[in-house]
């Protein structure tokens, strides 16, 4: 069970990784929490630094997990967490930001890769979550200590402007990866030390004096004890992603042919590495969609695993509609089409059937699964973030033979 903090022990409190820490009652801005946790930060945006001058104290760094255009993303199996700057509109020079997120963003980066000294110079960064609690609104889950870069990520690599379109204004933004280390607890005497402009003492976790001395990243990476997902985790959380799924659902169910070239484009997009040799027509595909080939170790020298990919558009069970699930039958399928050294893909507009799902990993055969809701998030991390720009891309791309769209 998750621990939740109360309010008023919020100011003495240490930060445990996954703990909620609550706002008071009522919902009003000076419930918030994350200040009182963290008296200096301010109680609103997502970037909320304590001090003055370009080298901060310490940084939080906080996301609602709910920005349809700006996904923010933490991977709990390795510790990556991907975090976009506050430059989120067009008409700003992307360091021109009210709250100087992006200014802070750059440099921190920038000191992460000049001398190692520079190090000492980077603030410790805060990870919280909006998490809504039946008390208050503005309850927020820690999620870790971050320091920018990440282990093999490249300098060029780590901080990105990426450009965006918004009513014909095009614009950047800054696309920043940092590492959360493997710290448990923050304990309140390094938050007073912090607060007083001291980091580098006896408090501060291992895990950070050993990235400041030695620019060792140890993350905190958890791996998922959860193998088997229910109904529920495979179909959208938000009401903007089961929109785009029923977009994708209504323009291909009278047409399930044709969704397997669209299926086979979202497992392109998932992965740059995959390559698509053909989509296969139905009288010739042997009980196989789509063939490819997934590229693994250098491009100069490649090695590459074949796969057999299976599309299945089925009924999502949105607006009150029973799910057409799949099942043991079509799994087995595509189990059966794999051949010696090759791995099996099945993507659906639906979910995947408890049965069916248990015996692929109980058996430990080689099949990814991806369900309505990795539609949905992979087209969303590839720009199409709203039923209107997938409806766009389904019409411009994956034309209905006979003109329906």
């Amino acid at each position: 069970m998750v621990r939740v903090v109360s309010f008023k022990d919020l100011p003495t409190t240490d930060l445990l990784v996954d703990a909620v820490y609550e706002g008071a009652p009522g919902g009003q801005l000076s419930g918030e929490a994350l200040s009182k946790v963290l008296p200096g930060t301010g109680n609103l945006g997502g970037f909320r630094a304590s001090g003055r001058g370009d080298d901060k104290k310490f940084v939080v760094l906080y996301t609602s997990g709910e920005d349809q255009d700006w996904p923010d993303k933490l991977d709990n199996s390795t510790g990556q967490f991907v975090y976009f700057g506050d430059n989120k509109t067009p008409g700003h020079e992307l360091h021109d930001t009210d709250r100087g997120g992006n200014r802070i963003l750059r440099r921190a980066f920038d000191l992460l890769h000049a001398t190692p000294a520079n190090r000492a110079l980077i603030p410790p960064f805060f990870i919280f979550q909006k998490y809504p609690t039946a008390v208050s609104a503005r309850s927020v889950q820690f999620k870790g200590l971050a320091v920018p870069g990440f282990t093999g990520l490249p300098a060029t690599s780590d901080l990105v402007a990426v450009w965006k379109t918004t009513k014909g204004q095009r614009f950047q933004n800054y696309q920043a990866t940092f590492t959360v280390l493997d710290t448990e607890i923050i304990s309140r005497a390094w938050l007073n030390d912090l607060a007083a402009g001291n980091s580098f003492t006896a408090n501060a976790p291992a895990a950070w004096a050993d990235w400041v001395s030695n620019g060792r990243y140890r993350p905190l990476a958890a791996e998922s004890t959860t193998v088997i997902r229910d109904v529920a985790t495979q179909m959208p959380d938000t009401v903007q992603k089961s929109a785009m799924l029923e977009v994708v659902w209504q323009h291909f169910k009278d047409a399930p042919r044709a969704f397997e070239a669209f299926a086979a484009r979202v497992f392109q997009m998932h992965d740059p590495r995959v390559i698509i040799d053909e989509v296969t027509r139905a009288s010739v595909d042997g009980g196989r969609d789509a063939i490819g080939r997934y590229l693994l170790g250098l491009s100069e020298d490649p090695v590459y695993a074949e796969f057999s990919l299976e599309a299945k558009c089925y009924r999502p069970p949105l607006n009150g509609a029973s799910a057409n699930t799949i099942g043991v039958k079509e799994v087995a399928r595509l189990i059966s089409r794999i051949r010696h050294r090759e791995f099996g893909v099945l993507v659906t507009t639906s979910v995947i059937g408890r049965q069916a799902y248990e015996e692929v990993r109980e058996d430990r055969h080689p099949i990814i699964f991806l369900s309505g809701k990795d539609i949905t998030e992979i087209l969303t991390a590839s720009g199409f973030n709203t039923p209107e720009t997938v409806k766009e891309l389904l019409a411009r791309e994956f034309e209905i033979p006979g003109g329906r769209n």
